[in-house]
């Protein structure tokens, strides 16, 4: 028998970005989680961002995310370093804008990988590196009237 290193399933896929948007319809797990199947995939590990009623010890009424014009631009950038620095098999990552109420959901993101351990660091990195490098601002509206923008970079 093989090592299990030389199964063409260990390796990443040759095209592993299955998925990537910014959007300002709201975001569906199902469509995120279908993107990131892979028949390779021992792991697929899978993020949800939501609005939260609270930031700051102040209660959040709302929020609104915008974007610049190259912020898929950028998202791709990020998703293909994810793919460069893991196995991955599949990735997907959505991030909505617009005007959002508590409880909505935010950005997704899912990576499929060989194993778990793979995919849980893969999708950490994912989520982490959006956050920081991709071009998008959140403007909280707090219950008190103040409001804050938040940077994503």
């Amino acid at each position: 028998m093989a090592s299990t290193n030389d199964h063409p399933g260990e390796r990443a896929a040759t095209d592993p970005i299955r998925l990537l948007a910014i959007r300002d319809t709201p975001l569906s797990l199902d469509e995120v989680f279908r993107a990131v199947g892979d028949d390779a995939a021992g792991g697929t590990a899978l993020f949800v961002g939501t609005v939260r009623n609270h930031d700051g010890g102040a209660d959040v009424d709302s929020l609104g995310y915008s974007s610049h014009p190259t912020a898929e631009a950028e998202l791709r950038r990020v998703a293909e370093k994810v793919a460069a620095d893991f196995p991955v098999r599949a990735l997907a990552a959505v991030h909505r804008v617009g005007d959002l109420a508590v409880g909505a959901l935010a950005v997704v993101v899912a990576v499929s990988c060989p194993h778990r351990a793979e995919a849980f660091q893969a999708c950490r990195r994912l989520i982490d590196d959006l956050k920081h490098e991709v071009p998008i601002w959140k403007h909280q509206r707090f219950s008190d009237g103040a409001e804050e923008w938040v940077g994503a970079c």
